[in-house]
């Protein structure tokens, strides 16, 4: 059976779930971004099965595209290890231990398919990257590291004072970032940068239902407290105290 797009949803309908779906980065990029969001989505979220080969003539008619911009968005798919083309067999979805589940999109798809599912993953990777993020960022934190760190931080709690939850997460991903490139190590903000992905989605789920604990803001400017004194020991361990929070607040939003 081939794989097709609901009727009803195009690509270029004012309705379309293609063109108002904005959870990836690939929905702000036109047409042939927002046919890569919807597929992605679909494969993601288990509508298009492993081995489930694609019906082009009906997907650039239910997408309301054209061949030339559905096959460009197949070759991003493809990219990001999705979906591939056979001769005689024509293109067809991958099994999901073949995603690329590193890949921001990926991971965005993920997390809007059923955030749960990652959480766990989620804690873990934390659980490695941050704590040693946060000794990096105590020994070799500059001035505008810090400046960085207090604003986000800041951000954060003004943010919770008012109630506003969708600022409190961009605040948290810009102090996660910040501790980040105070890391100046070049080759861990792209890892950072893949878990914020992660993260922003977490956040979203936790703070929709609660605010930060004031032990989990305590927490925060405890980590920029300890990198500001360079102290790399305790650097990583309010980290990790940070994290545990993290993991509570997750399972209660799960539950």
């Amino acid at each position: 059976m081939g794989a097709s797009a609901p009727p009803g949803e195009s690509a270029r309908g004012n309705g379309g779930a293609a063109a108002t779906r904005a959870t990836t980065a690939y929905a702000l990029r036109g047409l042939h971004g927002q046919v890569v969001d919807a597929l992605g989505h679909r494969i993601v979220a288990g509508e298009l099965s492993a081995g489930q080969t694609f019906d082009l003539v009906a997907l650039e008619r239910d997408l309301d595209v054209s061949r030339t911009v559905l096959r460009e968005a197949l070759k991003v798919l493809a990219a990001k290890g999705l979906v591939d083309a056979r001769p005689k067999r024509g293109t067809f979805v991958r099994p999901r231990a073949d995603w690329n589940l590193f890949d921001p999109d990926v991971l965005r798809w993920e997390f809007a398919a059923g955030p749960s599912r990652l959480f766990a993953a989620l804690a873990e990777v934390r659980g490695i990257v941050e704590p040693a993020t946060a000794r990096l960022a105590a020994d070799r934190r500059t001035d505008a590291d810090l400046r960085a760190l207090d604003a986000a931080f800041e951000t954060m709690a003004s943010a919770d004072d008012a109630g506003d939850a969708r600022a409190v997460v961009e605040a948290d991903i810009a102090f996660h970032r910040s501790l980040a490139h105070a890391s100046h190590n070049e080759l861990l903000l792209p890892i950072q940068e893949v878990v914020l992905v992660g993260l922003r989605a977490r956040d979203v789920v936790v703070h929709a239902s609660r605010s930060p604990t004031s032990r989990g803001l305590r927490l925060h400017a405890a980590v920029i407290d300890a990198v500001r004194a360079q102290d790399a020991d305790r650097a990583e361990a309010e980290m990790r105290a940070l994290l545990a929070i993290a993991v509570r607040d997750s399972e209660r939003a799960a539950d």
